[in-house]
């Protein structure tokens, strides 16, 4: 998914003694008529968790009511995108050949190493579309790989009230065979009403419960759709509480703290602002590091101007 603001904010991106909750903002996914969805991360607070470093909840669109997702083709660098649904059906091409459908409880990670381009398309054969949009920053020795795509379907498992999709990394026994650049966590977690769980996780890790519908709480805190509950490093165990009368549904991402600074604009991840710069003069003269998408109806997403400052490295909150 692009991030499509006219004027993307530039984020030195590190570790932060923020713990708590992350309320998500409002972005428009394109042009007048684009869906919205709620950007949760990265906030100036907290840029990221282990090397995940974008979260955007969308959804549910009725598309027979309203616009669906149609994002033309758009570059990334230093990064992987995870794409997973709830409901509906996305079409994806990308500058490596690939053609596929993104489905609900089907994980599609594109990796875009150093450079890549994508594009997004509902295809209305589901008329619900929701769903998330995650980044995974690179390490900087990764960062200039090759492009990649996996797609993987992982098994439910069901327990205590719980139904549980691993897609990356590893829960309560359950491993996804898909490997990452850096220790990850990504699973959905389903719980029934009522329903209480107590997650043995990696004491090393640092853990966000993003909540996508329900009355969860989160380690004792009450969420809001979107909401991106925060957990530290040095815990063994993530509670999970369905406090309503109906299912809930969250995501839990976790990771090794990234010990790297990033610099984020656009759709860009590098390490400086000479980098990026770079990048975008590069997706502006249609330079052959990003390739081409072949069978999308329409023209490319020109990058946004650039800001008239340079970015420097911030202190941590």
């Amino acid at each position: 998914m692009s991030n499509t603001e006219l004027a993307p904010d530039q984020l030195a991106c590190g570790a932060s003694r923020f713990t708590g909750v992350l309320h998500p903002r409002e972005v428009p996914l394109g042009g007048p008529r684009a869906i919205r969805v709620r950007r949760t991360l990265p906030q100036r607070d907290r840029t990221l968790i282990g090397a995940w470093c974008f979260v955007d909840h969308y959804g549910p669109h009725d598309l027979a009511t309203g616009p669906g997702m149609d994002v033309p083709p758009h570059p990334h660098t230093g990064l992987q995108t995870v794409s997973w649904l709830f409901s509906g059906e996305i079409e994806h091409r990308d500058s490596a050949g690939v053609h596929a459908m993104v489905r609900p409880g089907e994980l599609n990670l594109m990796t875009a190493g150093a450079g890549i381009c994508h594009s997004e398309v509902s295809t209305g054969r589901s008329p619900i579309l929701h769903g998330v949009q995650l980044w995974v920053a690179l390490p900087d020795a990764d960062r200039d790989t090759g492009r990649d795509f996996v797609h993987y379907a992982p098994t439910v498992h069901t327990a205590d009230g719980t139904r549980t999709r691993v897609f990356l990394g590893e829960l309560d026994g359950l491993r996804s065979p898909v490997s990452t650049f850096t220790p990850l966590l990504g699973a959905q977690i389903d719980l029934a009403p009522g329903a209480a769980v107590e997650l043995a996780v990696d004491r090393t890790f640092e853990h966000g419960v993003l909540l996508d519908r329900g009355a969860v709480e989160a380690g004792g805190t009450a969420l809001d759709v979107a909401d991106l509950w925060y957990q530290a490093p040095g815990q063994d165990t993530l509670a999970l509480a369905n406090r309503g009368a109906r299912a809930a549904r969250v995501l839990l991402l976790g990771g090794l703290p990234f010990p790297e600074q990033l610099v984020m604009w656009w759709n860009f991840v590098g390490r400086s602002h000479a980098d990026i710069v770079e990048y975008r003069r590069l997706w502006q003269e249609q330079d052959d590091r990003f390739g081409a998408v072949a069978g999308y109806p329409g023209a490319r997403l020109p990058a946004p101007p650039l800001p008239n400052t340079t970015l420097l490295p911030r202190p941590n909150p």
